[in-house]
């Protein structure tokens, strides 16, 4: 069977077109809908249009329209908090999260050079902080574009830093200067990235407390406080907005329960709580704290934004007056989350979606003040033991980079030119493929001195700026400068070969051509028609670095075929 590559999900495409083709000529596209009914509209389209001898493409088609469309699974990251003094060194922290774990993403409280360097080559998605005493200096253009190129352009795109977060619960410390200066100083780092063309990159936001609330309960009657919500929230939120990045907060259901709703905050089976404006049944605390922060979001009109949850945790160990505070409730409460947060069932006001979440934290840290709880929100002990089991260590360790190819490439030009025979081979990632392991793959090609360039900002290949799109453009640059050996397209089993050239495939059925136009790109559609002739361009070099076979299904009687292209 022939493994291809697969588009990032529908969130990251802005416009979205399926277009047949006939005898006939075009069938109009859809008009822009809801997912749900786009998605029903274009599979009754492909059947209306399709002959049934040409059902195994509707099924591809459905199979790439489901997948593309219905939200993907919610992505698991930690908090890495260093208020300690017997913590491993970073190395062997970035090795151990890549090899043991399959925790994807991490959150710093800073933008610490040694962590920075030790997640290089991992994939693995890094936040960094500026702390909240610089905010009043960030505001200054000049500041800002010197910490960026202080904290950031030295590292990127090797770590794959994402995200920077201004502060930490900034509105919450009641100190005005930092409130006041909050979204300037957004704004201006902002700017210094655009600068520095990490803009598509790295997002800016800033993480709040559920303190940043003057009403929570019922939750379709939560509001933002009075004064900061239209003086400091309302800008942030356009903000956030315009630069589509996300709203951060950090409910703690630990620090809202009492002995009679421990239950509903641990996600165990429980009566639940009735929200009687709405008529909606609450079943778990932390639905009900991110369905406050949402409707106070929906007050202010910006409840189409993304929420990311930055913080939420259970301690271990704690005090005798607290509740609840053990490794096997911690252990109850952080295993319910990652299942909860990744599962699609959303909340009953945000229903059908998966939220992106930072469980605090990756280690107990022994330095940090107050009480036994705080020192005790880890996963780990210092020695990468677990505190306890929630499932997120791998059965097998993991390379940091692909077992093959291991081989330095032989000498070949920076920018080999495809050759054109009739044994022409490609390799291209596999259907399925994670993307952390495609990022890695991607780093790993780059870092031996293979052009990468086209896929770079600017680059003629950057678009679509996808993990999958750029690594077909990095694992194939590698297995053409190599010889197109077998084992130079394994890439610890993420890449297949394909001998299928798309400039031969002509046939006497209808073709469905998916084009996904992704912002500010500049798209040219392929249009294959019954009689096999094509408009627009399509030669060697487009498909091997920004073209890419979905699927292709052939029927060796009628010698049919259906086919799906990605396609700049």
């Amino acid at each position: 069977m022939l493994h291809v590559a697969v588009p990032n999900p529908i969130h990251k495409v802005k416009h979205l077109k399926l277009l047949f083709f006939s005898h006939g000529g075009l069938v109009p596209p859809l008009h822009q809908r809801s997912p749900s009914s786009l998605t029903h509209q274009k599979l009754a389209m492909a059947k209306q249009f399709i002959p049934l001898s040409s059902s195994i493409l509707v099924a591809v088609i459905s199979l790439f329209l489901v997948s593309t469309l219905v939200p993907g699974v919610g992505s698991i990251g930690v908090n890495y908090g260093t208020v300690a003094n017997n913590l491993p060194p970073p190395p062997q922290v970035a090795h151990f999260l890549l090899e043991s774990t399959v925790i994807n993403r991490v959150k710093l409280y800073d933008a610490n050079p040694d962590i920075l360097k030790a997640f290089a080559h991992t994939g693995i998605a890094v936040t960094v902080t500026v702390p909240n005493d610089q905010i009043p200096r960030l505001t200054k253009l000049n500041f800002a574009r010197q910490w960026v190129e202080d904290n950031v352009q030295p590292y990127t795109p090797a770590t794959n830093i994402v995200r920077i977060l201004v502060g930490n619960e900034v509105i919450t410390t009641a100190d005005k200067m930092l409130i006041g200066n909050l979204v300037p100083a957004m704004q201006t780092l902002h700017t210094a990235l655009v600068a520095a063309s990490l803009d598509r990159r790295i997002q800016v936001s800033t993480p709040h407390s559920l303190g940043v609330l003057s009403n929570s309960n019922p939750p379709s009657s939560g509001k933002f406080r009075l004064g900061y919500d239209i003086h400091v929230l309302k800008p942030l939120l356009s903000f956030l907005r315009a630069t589509k990045s996300p709203f951060m907060i950090n409910p703690y259901p630990f620090f809202g329960c009492s002995p009679d709703t421990l239950d509903y905050a641990l996600f165990r089976p429980n009566a639940g709580v009735l929200d009687e404006n709405t008529g909606l049944l609450y079943t778990n605390m932390l639905d009900a704290q991110l369905d406050a922060v949402f409707s106070a979001m929906k007050v202010l009109g910006f409840d189409d934004l993304e929420i990311v949850i930055a913080e939420t945790g259970w301690p271990s160990m704690g005090d005798s007056t607290q509740v609840g505070v053990d490794a096997n409730v911690a252990s109850e409460y952080n295993g319910n989350l990652k299942r909860h947060v990744s599962s699609g069932v959303g909340t009953p006001l945000m229903p059908n979606r998966t939220f992106e979440t930072y469980i605090f934290a990756l280690f107990n840290e022994d330095l940090k003040s107050g009480p036994t709880s705080e020192r005790n929100f880890g996963l780990f002990q210092p020695d990468m033991t677990p505190v306890y089991d929630i499932g997120i260590l791998r059965p097998t360790a993991r390379s940091s980079i692909p077992n093959n190819p291991t081989p330095v490439p032989r000498a070949a030009p920076s920018n080999p030119t495809p050759r054109s025979s009739k044994g022409k081979q490609w390799c291209l990632p596999k259907t399925g493929a994670d993307d952390n392991a495609l990022q890695r793959n991607i780093d790993y090609v780059c870092g031996l001195g293979l052009d990468c360039g086209p896929i770079q900002q600017h680059g003629a290949c950057f678009l679509p700026n996808t993990v999958r799109a750029h690594a077909a453009f990095a694992m194939n640059l590698y297995y053409q400068s190599t010889g197109n050996n077998d084992s130079d397209c394994d890439f610890d089993q993420t890449g297949a070969i394909t001998n299928v050239d798309p400039s031969n495939l002509t046939r006497n059925h209808y073709f469905a051509i998916l084009t996904l136009a992704m912002e500010n790109a500049s798209t040219d559609t392929l249009c294959c028609k019954s009689n096999g002739s094509r408009h627009g361009t399509l030669n060697d070099p487009v498909f091997n670095f920004v073209s890419f076979l979905v699927s292709v299904v052939s029927d060796k009687e009628t010698k049919t075929a259906g086919v799906v292209w990605y396609v700049l």
